[in-house]
């Protein structure tokens, strides 16, 4: 593990009596903003994953203190979803492991890194989803039950166990498609279709996955979106500005969200990661602070 990054404690900003906010601040702070925090790594011991069974999906009543209507970490704000129907993200795992477990999480439940659960910035607490590597084509379903990861590019931080399974512990971090399960019909959120959600997916013409197609076989492009706008001026405008910092290809991804055009900016095709987090770092300079890998 190489990166050393300090433990994120969220301030949050809701209209609630002052006690109360400290309890929440509390919960909010459980998760890791990445797995390679200063002190965390895996356990000495080892891990048989096989014992260890997918979570369940059951319905379960929303966390108290883990749903803020919106909440504030290292000065962004992040807005909750009131519901997760629906909800398909693909984007860039990590995992957390010794250095929070037995802490509380957002939800209230203590962080066990042995279970599969996940922690998600924006999916209501809890919420079950169907994680699948989009490399390996390797898929688990976890309890998200935690906030996080607020470094930026990570969709998804799983448990230590869950990271194992689906292959991305040792890379530390891997190409995953989240999909919500409701548990009243936990096999719908298969053939639900990516470019109808319009998440973290623009429209697109690549087929999806099936029972003869695994997720590693279809192609999929990586790139870093630098922002999304209901305004394709908007959109236009923030190209034009980043034209001479990029020497990627600037692309528009018109879609629809909840009956509104979206236009979504990205950077790529990019070569991995790596070259997304350096991207990103470099058009902080620009003022673009909430850049987000995204993979379509």
């Amino acid at each position: 593990m190489t990166s050393d990054i300090s433990q994120v404690r969220p301030s949050v900003i809701v209209p609630m009596p002052w006690i109360m906010t400290a309890i929440l601040l509390l919960l909010l702070g459980g998760c890791s903003n990445t797995p390679f925090q200063r002190g965390d790594s895996a356990p000495n011991v080892h891990v048989n994953v096989a014992a260890i069974p997918d979570a369940v999906p059951r319905h379960e009543p929303m966390s108290k203190y883990g749903n803020p209507a919106t909440y504030v970490v290292r000065g962004k704000r992040y807005t909750t979803r009131k519901s997760s129907k629906g909800f398909i993200q693909r984007g860039i795992a990590s995992w957390y492991g010794t250095k929070f477990h037995g802490r509380r999480t957002s939800s209230g439940e203590k962080y066990n890194m042995y279970a599969m659960t996940a922690a998600h910035k924006s999916l209501p607490l809890p919420t079950y989803v169907e994680v699948t590597n989009l490399d390996n084509g390797r898929s688990i379903t976890v309890k998200v039950n935690d906030r996080g990861p607020f470094h930026e590019g990570r969709i998804i931080d799983l448990s230590y166990a869950a990271a194992i399974k689906l292959g991305i512990n040792k890379n530390g971090t891997g190409r995953v498609e989240i999909r919500a399960i409701d548990p009243s019909n936990p096999g719908a959120h298969r053939a639900a279709q990516p470019a109808s959600t319009n998440i973290a997916l623009a429209s697109t013409n690549q087929p999806t996955p099936t029972a003869t197609t695994s997720a590693s076989e279809v192609e999929q492009n990586l790139y870093l979106q630098v922002g999304a706008f209901s305004s394709r001026l908007n959109a236009e405008s923030l190209r034009s500005r980043l034209s001479g910092v990029a020497n990627n290809p600037i692309h528009i991804f018109p879609s629809v969200d909840q009956s509104q055009p979206i236009y979504r900016v990205r950077i790529g095709p990019l070569a991995n990661d790596q070259e997304a987090q350096q991207l990103a770092s470099r058009l902080t300079n620009e003022g673009i602070t909430n850049s987000s890998v995204v993979i379509d």
